[in-house]
């Protein structure tokens, strides 16, 4: 049918309308659709780019240069070396099993190592290294690189590790690194990405466990392409890291050398501190350890020798072994009464061999007992009498009182592994700790040094340099950090009354000056450096009175672990005191016959510089010190040529 021509123009009409309103929304939206692009390409290409490079680039953490540790002279104590390891990339290996059989063929690796080794390769990403061997020589380098094409798989790598040159010498000071484990970053809150690096090291124990983010420093990083497996392909670039801060100490690595020498093979520990500026120029505990064995892992047999060893070698016995001070801590009781004025030097009390308190009898070390005697002669003597009676007119809340202002009893701040606070009872801490009231018994035992009381080497050092200065001296290990000297711990006065303080050391001078005092034989010849000090013997086992009666068994014929503990204080030159030094030695018997002999050498020691002339001692001591002498020189040769070997 034909349509009319008016028709015709209605049906044109809407069909270009609806061709141009259909024509303006393709426009549109192709506008829209280049408007958004060209946003895309241009105003936003910097912003997809840095996505597209994210995708294809990592960014990896360079391990930083571990700070080394320095004697006061600039000897070296701990440094990194190079060191050749050879690691595994388990995904480049195949069969890791069969190329490791074929590794051990070449190169000598103990079993424990290996095992281990193998056990992180299965846990690691397959694309990361892991270390097989560490510190291999360059032989075995050289014959992993000839056999390469055997060993897929197998790198050869250079790195650092933590070396120790001066050996056992300053185990307990500075302590070990070893790898970072699991039950380390538990320990830590917010761990630095840097302690996820595989076989990081950190500090374990010691000095090097305390100073740790001082002496690791800081990460650099690198920029690495990855393949789509996360294998590296190649580096881009890099930023190094900020090395850790080098350290100095207050130790003198010779004197130090010398002390555990001198300690030899004793349960034994030594402190020897500066009294002008609180330097702990020796800080030496017996019998010690070779470091260089934890820093790779020690094996299962070295580490059960050392801990089945009954003179416990790990122990840093100088700063967390606490003992009953014993007589080393009747200046103490003393002080407190002539601080208190209730006792004049020339105050006399009888001694018949005990005292009677509370109805129970504190026995004198001497049976038949010391007669009158007064302040000088109760030291020199070591009259136990005279200080239950002195004890019973202070108190023990002054006593403790002033044992703290001496040091004892008090956490001294050191950066080594678990400084002990000791303890200077007194009778709010018996009614907060054991819920009893304290007893004019306990105050007695505590006069001289025993029951609850007890100090470590460390403290008994600090109180005697306190003594020797009138300051509150206090001890330092750190010299200087990257250069800038540490604050001395030379003290101001302590406000104490300086005749007290006299007395203290014209009497102490007595117990190692006349011939009736108990250092007598220990004493050091040569009148500039004459020595003041106090023996001690630490009781490790209750007397009963039925052994009194019978007659108490001599220390040599006990059992080594209920023998008595020897201890010996000092500090000399009596005139102007340079050193102080406190000498603990286990289970050794008496403080005059064992304790006092070596602080005597080691305070010589110290004060020549190296060892003294056989005129520094009594004549008779001469031939057997010389025959020590000659002993301990050749002991130290032979140290020496070993941390030779080691630099």
């Amino acid at each position: 049918m034909r349509r009319n021509p008016r028709e015709l123009a209605g049906l044109q009409t809407r069909t270009t309308r609806r061709a141009i309103l259909l024509g303006s929304v393709m426009t549109g939206f192709a506008g829209a659709l280049a408007m958004r692009m060209r946003h895309l390409q241009v105003d936003q290409a910097d912003q997809f780019r840095l996505l597209a490079e994210e995708n294809r680039i990592n960014i990896r953490l360079i391990p930083p240069k571990r700070g080394e540790i320095y004697d006061r002279n600039g000897v070296i104590i701990a440094r990194n070396s190079q060191s050749y390891r050879i690691v595994i990339v388990r995904e480049d290996a195949g069969d890791v099993d069969e190329v490791v059989a074929r590794l051990t063929k070449l190169v000598d690796i103990p079993e424990e190592d290996l095992e281990r080794a193998l056990v992180s390769v299965r846990r690691s990403a397959p694309f990361l290294p892991v270390a097989l061997a560490d510190q291999v020589t360059w032989d075995d380098i050289s014959r992993v690189a000839v056999n390469a094409p055997a060993l897929p798989g197998i790198t050869p790598e250079v790195g650092l590790t933590r070396v120790y040159p001066q050996g056992d010498a300053f185990a307990h000071v500075v302590g070990y690194v070893g790898p970072v484990s699991d039950y380390d970053l538990s320990k830590i809150e917010d761990p630095d990405q840097v302690l996820r690096i595989p076989r990081f090291q950190i500090g374990k124990v010691g000095l090097e466990a305390r100073q740790e983010e001082q002496l690791r420093g800081k990460a650099g990083s690198k920029r690495v392409e990855v393949n789509a497996a996360g294998r590296v392909m190649r580096e881009l670039d890099r930023q190094e890291g900020q090395p850790g801060a080098d350290i100095q100490l207050t130790v003198d690595s010779q004197l130090q050398s010398y002390v555990q020498a001198r300690l030899g093979r004793e349960s034994a520990s030594a402190v020897v501190i500066d009294c002008e500026t609180g330097d702990l120029v020796a800080c030496a505990s017996a019998p010690s350890y070779d470091p260089n064995l934890f820093v790779r892992g020690i094996s299962v047999a070295d580490y059960r020798g050392l801990t089945e060893d009954p003179y416990r070698p790990l122990a840093s016995k100088s700063v967390q072994g606490v003992y009953p001070p014993g007589s080393t801590f009747k200046m103490m009781t003393a002080m407190a009464a002539l601080e208190a004025g209730l006792v004049g030097p020339d105050d006399t009390v009888w001694c018949p061999g005990y005292l009677q308190v509370a109805g129970r009898r504190f026995h004198c070390w001497k049976r038949g007992g010391h007669g009158h005697v007064n302040l000088e002669n109760s030291l020199k003597h070591s009259c136990d009498v005279y200080y239950y009676d002195l004890a019973l007119k202070v108190g023990i809340d002054k006593i403790s009182a002033m044992a703290q202002r001496f040091g004892l009893g008090q956490r001294h701040d050191l950066p080594m592994s678990a400084v002990a606070e000791g303890l200077a009872p007194d009778r709010a801490w018996k009614s907060r700790v054991h819920g009893q009231d304290w007893l004019v018994g306990d105050t007695a035992n505590a006069s001289i040094g025993q029951g609850f009381m007890l100090a470590s080497p460390l403290q008994l050092a600090v109180m005697s340099a306190r003594i020797a200065t009138g300051r509150e001296v206090t001890p330092r290990l750190i010299k200087s950090v990257d250069g800038i000297e540490q604050p001395s711990g030379a003290g101001e006065s302590m406000g104490l009354n300086e005749n007290n303080l006299r007395k203290m050391r014209k009497a102490m001078y007595a117990v190692s000056n006349d011939r009736r005092g108990t250092a007598w034989r220990a004493r050091i010849n040569e009148d500039a450096f004459r020595m003041a000090g106090k023996t001690g013997t630490s009781q490790v086992r209750n007397i009963t009175a039925d052994e009194r009666a019978r007659g108490v068994i001599r220390n040599e014929d006990l059992p080594w672990e209920r023998r008595d503990h020897a201890l010996f204080v000092c500090f000399a030159p009596y005139v102007a005191p340079k050193y102080a030094v406190s000498v603990v030695v286990e289970h050794g018997g008496g403080g005059s016959a064992v304790a006092a002999p070596i602080a005597r050498d080691v305070i010589l020691q110290a004060l020549y510089g190296g060892f003294p002339p056989l005129e520094a001692y009594p004549s008779s001591d001469r031939d057997k010190v010389k025959a020590q002498q000659e002993r301990l020189s050749r002991e130290l040769q032979q140290a020496e040529e070993q941390r030779s070997d080691r630099v």
